[in-house]
């Protein structure tokens, strides 16, 4: 292990490589297009072409989802709030998350006009409803109009993961890279989403990136990381975790940038990207309502201790204080989980790493293990190794040590991080090493195919996929209620006419969608005869009255591999 492990002497090392490099380049001009002999254009195509591909078979995978989907359980409460940004231009509901994805969503729910009653006076989670529902707008339309925006900039973090790998380890590793990225079911599941995972880890990945530039041109990039990182603050909470890591690289890439008083400029780097991101979340809650005003809609936990302590020192606006207090209160609440078919109550700090297993394909798998080996044994990547590594493994660390179990989409930063550290293997001087990370990327293509267009419930071959995901894990990795609208396309195609007794979790309303369903736990269960039809998140969950049902019944169909049918 001693080989392996990362000094300052090394980066100092790799910091004068890169510069002696640079120097060289800088000394011979690199040819021009119009310079090369004809014969060479085409192979210039070649990867734009395969960049263009990779990204729009993952936009017409996003783009189907989108349509087919009814609303998750978090989305509603997005895509209100930012309505209610759009007229009343003030903070009122949602307060534990920023607005700036928000705002991003608000693009989408501005092109697509909808009627917004504002005399509406309910909760977060009425809000959304009564926005979609109640209000003569059509839903479907409304949430594709608000879900367009983040697929546009899942996208573009695409964009950001190949330019990283390829400057790492050249064309073919940005490509490799690529096309893991475009290939994650849990990247294409959430970003396709109107919520505010993909888009927070994005920023932080987009951060790191221009930090590395930062170590050739720290004037230019050092401010734009500070931006970036500002962004994924100012959309989720938890990307604070970040913080510690990213002031770290500031540093790290002004001192290699410097020849002389390399500490005074890496710590006015730091600062510059501290005070950057402070401004971006100001700015964010300067655009939704330039005055800040701030009454809250529900009441604000107390928090005390260090924690409240912290809060209190945060230099945000009292909004963002607020709902910061709003999550550590979530944190205290003794939430379930459900993990290999295990029901428990409280947090397991090996989740997410249980639950990545579970839902990341085996060649995406591999390639990370192999990338992340040969970005600490190739002595040319060490240095990126920190940026590369570091981020990921901190926000994984601090979702690990979080309360809710509820999906692997706490930790989607994972799979962006990793998919640059796999492009990195192509390094490894290996003659076999493009065949085989070639072939991975092909598995997980192939994989990733095949669960289309039910990204959220996939699990790898390992683990059954996607049609047995709901043995092993529950909520947003199976079933978040986005299946509602095809559940109704299927009682009318197969079940017309029958007993419906529903048990769903999610935001939708059934009614809205033809479905004629009755509570069957709140009757006597020997009234409940036709069909039973229950949410998997809910089967997982089922004690008492429900549980009685399920194990008394019969199943007969699955929906989208989260909802559950059972005849009686």
């Amino acid at each position: 292990m001693g080989r392996l492990r990362i000094s300052f002497r090394q980066l100092a090392v790799g910091c004068a490589a890169e510069r002696t490099m640079t120097l060289e380049q800088q000394a011979v001009p690199a040819p021009t297009l119009d310079a090369l002999p004809d014969r060479r254009r085409p192979r210039r195509l070649v990867v734009p072409l395969l960049v263009v591909v990779l990204l729009a078979q993952m936009a017409v995978a996003m783009v189907t989802t989108a349509l087919q989907q009814t609303p998750t359980i978090d989305e509603p409460v997005y895509v209100g709030t930012a309505a209610e940004y759009l007229h009343e231009h003030r903070v009122v509901h949602n307060p534990e998350h920023p607005p700036l994805g928000k705002l991003v969503i608000g693009v989408g729910v501005a092109l697509a006009a909808p009627t917004v009653d504002s005399s509406f006076t309910g909760d977060q989670g009425q809000l959304g409803r009564h926005l979609l529902y109640e209000s003569g707008n059509d839903p479907w339309r409304l949430m594709l109009f608000a879900r367009l925006p983040i697929i546009a900039l899942t996208l573009a973090f695409g964009l950001v993961v190949f330019a990283f790998a390829r400057e790492l380890a050249g064309v073919a590793a940005g490509l490799v890279a690529l096309g893991l990225y475009a290939f994650s079911p849990d990247v294409i599941a959430h970003g396709s989403l109107a919520t505010l995972d993909v888009p927070a880890a994005g920023f932080v990945l987009t951060s790191v990136w221009l930090l590395w530039r930062a170590r050739l041109r720290p004037r230019l990039y050092v401010p734009l990381a500070g931006a970036a990182l500002g962004a994924a603050l100012a959309t989720k909470m938890s990307t604070l975790a970040a913080i510690p890591a990213l002031i770290v690289l500031a540093g790290l890439s002004v001192w290699c940038a410097s020849r002389r008083r390399a500490l005074k400029r890496a710590v006015l780097a730091a600062a510059v990207v501290t005070l950057t991101a402070i401004a971006v979340v100001w700015v964010s809650y300067l655009m939704v309502d330039p005055r800040l005003r701030w009454v809250p809609e529900q009441p604000v936990p107390a928090v005390h201790g260090l924690r409240g302590l912290a809060v209190d020192l945060l230099p945000f606006p009292e909004a963002y204080r607020d709902g910061m207090r709003v999550q550590f209160d979530f944190e205290d609440y003794p939430w379930q989980g459900y993990l290999f078919g295990r029901l428990y109550t409280g947090s397991l700090s090996y989740y997410l790493p249980a639950a990545l297993l579970v839902k990341t394909p085996l060649g995406m798998l591999a390639l990370w293990v192999a990338g992340a080996v040969a970005l600490v044994a190739v002595r040319r990547l060490r240095p990126a190794a920190p940026y590369v590594l570091l981020p990921a493994a901190v926000l994984l660390g601090a979702a690990m040590l979080g309360s809710r179990d509820f999906g692997t989409r706490y930790a989607v930063q994972t799979p962006m991080f990793l998919a640059v550290a796999a492009g990195c293997v192509l390094a490894v001087r290996w003659r076999w090493a493009p065949v085989a990370a070639g072939a991975m990327v092909l598995f997980v293509a192939a994989s990733s195919v095949r669960t289309f267009p039910y990204y959220l419930p996939y699990s790898n071959e390992a683990f059954g996929g996607p049609a047995r995901t709901h043995l092993r894990l529950h909520d947003s990795n199976v079933d978040w209620g986005q299946d509602l609208g095809r559940l109704a396309d299927r009682l009318r195609e197969k079940y017309r006419g029958e007993r419906i007794w529903l048990v769903y979790k999610g935001s939708g309303v059934p009614s809205y969608y033809g479905i004629r369903a009755a509570d069957p736990r709140k009757v006597p269960v020997d009234e409940v005869r036709g069909l039973l039809v229950v949410s998997d998140s809910s089967v997982a969950k089922a004690t008492g009255r429900l549980a009685a049902l399920i194990d008394s019944s019969r199943p007969i169909d699955t929906v989208g591999h989260s909802i559950t049918i059972y005849r009686r």
